[in-house]
């Protein structure tokens, strides 16, 4: 039903994330990678990559960052846009995957974990 684009945090920091799969330009396979993570200083930040399995690091880069605050709601409508508008795109290529949109309750169980340890 769903793609594998719905997976579990894997780095520190990273809260949630997103993997969709479409083609590039010349019709190749593309994997745009789109997560939120917790920062020091109590800011969120949305990042974005392009095959980050081509790179010699999938370390991101200053670059890969769309969107840096505060405010977890407005990381979500950021997180959502970025991953709306290249689901369209992967749709517009032929993929019938589906990928979840990032939801509040996702992100408040590991920083409750981050903040308490439960």
């Amino acid at each position: 039903m769903y793609s594998r684009g719905v997976r579990a945090p894997g780095r520190d920091g990273r809260f949630a994330e997103r993997v969709v799969e479409g083609l590039d330009d010349a019709g190749g396979p593309e994997r745009v990678v789109i997560w939120i993570e917790r920062r020091a200083g109590a800011t969120w930040a949305v990042g974005r990559q392009v095959n980050p399995q081509h790179r010699e690091s999938e370390q991101p880069r200053a670059d890969d960052y769309v969107w840096e605050g505060h405010e977890l709601d407005d990381c979500l409508e950021a997180a959502n846009g970025v991953l709306e508008d290249d689901a369209v795109v992967s749709e517009t290529d032929g993929s019938d995957a589906k990928v979840r949109p990032f939801r509040r309750e996702e992100l408040l169980g590991p920083l409750e974990r981050f903040f308490f340890g439960r």
